[in-house]
């Protein structure tokens, strides 16, 4: 292995990693928006609303991000919408991961007991009060590592918007490939850097997850109005 080559091409990789973050950090956050509010139009929305969201969710979910993303960049400019790279990125990920996230918090409200649900309605307790002290928690501690897998799956998309141009970390490695006919140490330091987004955010799912379990535990951690 090269040191000398991969001092020269340091900053243009970690200004690719830099990007792979941002586009990662971006387009989940979104994807998560867009994946809630759906969910709970779904949950308490009207029958209209429940069938349009559901048929709009399956059909980004049918379709591949890849090809998602040519008609962001691709078809939007004969529209008369023109993105640059990042952004149609960016958006790509967050209408591409919204549908997984909507039917991982979907699946958590439904495993929230409603017995548990009954009880609050019982003591006089409001809608807003009951979602945050009952139905959040029971639903945080079931959705946390279905979440967490999602997100990590979205890690290892990024790559996909190098076919965009978007500069991020296989763009990079790529590049530096082509101008140094250099294959295998380029390609081993990328999949060393997925690695360890991977494992840093698999670290964070388990630690949020022990902590929601013990809250959960605590006595009257639920109850308390």
């Amino acid at each position: 292995m090269d040191a000398e080559l991969f001092l020269a091409y340091a900053p243009a990789l970690a200004s690719g990693l830099g990007v792979t973050a941002l586009c990662w950090v971006m387009g989940s956050t979104g994807a998560l928006l867009l994946g809630l509010t759906v969910a709970c139009s779904v949950q308490w929305g009207g029958v209209m609303t429940r069938r349009l969201l559901t048929s709009l969710m399956e059909t980004i979910r049918g379709i591949p991000l890849l090809i998602q993303l040519f008609l962001l960049y691709y078809g939007l400019p004969e529209l008369g919408l023109v993105l640059e790279p990042l952004e149609a990125g960016v958006l790509g990920f967050a209408l591409y991961g919204s549908p997984y996230y909507a039917e991982v918090f979907r699946a958590g409200f439904q495993s929230v007991p409603r017995g548990h649900i009954e009880a609050g309605r019982c003591i006089a307790l409001s809608e807003a009060t009951i979602l945050r002290r009952i139905i959040l928690p029971h639903m945080l501690v079931a959705i946390t590592a279905p979440l967490t897998n999602i997100t990590i799956i979205l890690i290892k998309e990024t790559a996909v918007l190098s076919v965009i141009t978007v500069p991020e970390l296989l763009y990079e490695t790529q590049s530096m490939a082509s101008e140094t006919f250099h294959y295998a140490e380029p390609f081993l330091i990328l999949a060393l850097c997925y690695w360890g987004l991977v494992e840093f955010t698999a670290w964070l799912g388990r630690c949020l997850e022990k902590r929601m379990t013990r809250h959960m535990v605590r006595p009257g951690a639920t109850t308390r109005a």
